[in-house]
């Protein structure tokens, strides 16, 4: 039997890509665009793994259905961690993701590359009314280019370049990223969760 699932985002971007690292469970996935009504989530928390628990708890209780949330930080070594948790919004509540990139570029003028490294963190985490929430993490290492490169992706994916493949992640392929970013580590081990859940439901 197949289990109702909504991604708490309204990023386009991120439902597309999570859907394509979920979508050949046995899931019916609803996005938010499904619940209007409910009202966005206060991402206040100061690491992602709060943020992540509250989105998921929060979109949980208000549907009422089994509930998957992450948070995205990218941390930068050269400026001491940041943009961290706050890297959606850098350059402003309102800005987009270019204005984001550009201001990381603006503060990394003169750092050299081999001071560029950084690294992207996700958290996931599943949330249903009356159980205890579940946590995922993913790391993917990298550095910061110059200049942005690529067409693809979204974010910071233009300047944060990943030396095995030795492109930024803006130049693969959605398909290419979903196998090693760290939104695809951290999933992977949601995949798994649920793969659990879909299994117990089968044998209850």
């Amino acid at each position: 039997m197949a289990l109702d699932l909504v991604l708490a985002t309204r990023n386009r971007h991120k439902g597309e890509e999570l859907t394509a690292l979920l979508g050949d469970l046995d899931l019916h996935i609803h996005t938010m665009e499904e619940f209007p009504d409910v009202p966005d989530v206060i991402e206040d928390g100061e690491t992602c793994e709060a943020n992540a628990i509250k989105k998921a708890q929060s979109i949980s209780k208000a549907t009422g259905l089994l509930t998957v949330a992450d948070d995205t930080g990218l941390e930068v070594d050269a400026l001491d961690g940041r943009p961290g948790v706050y890297a959606a919004r850098y350059a402003g509540e309102h800005a987009s993701y270019e204005d984001n990139w550009r201001k990381l570029l603006r503060e990394l003028t003169g750092v050299p590359p081999h001071r560029r490294t950084a690294r992207f963190v996700t958290v996931a985490a599943i949330a249903s009314p009356g159980e205890t929430v579940q946590v995922a993490t993913g790391h993917l290492d990298g550095l910061i280019t110059e200049s942005p490169a690529g067409a693809h992706g979204f974010g910071y994916d233009p300047v944060f370049f990943v030396s095995q493949l030795g492109k930024t992640l803006a130049e693969i392929s959605s398909a290419d990223k979903n196998t090693i970013s760290h939104r695809a580590k951290a999933f992977a081990q949601v995949r798994n969760l649920l793969q659990n859940r879909l299994v117990r439901s089968v044998g209850a």
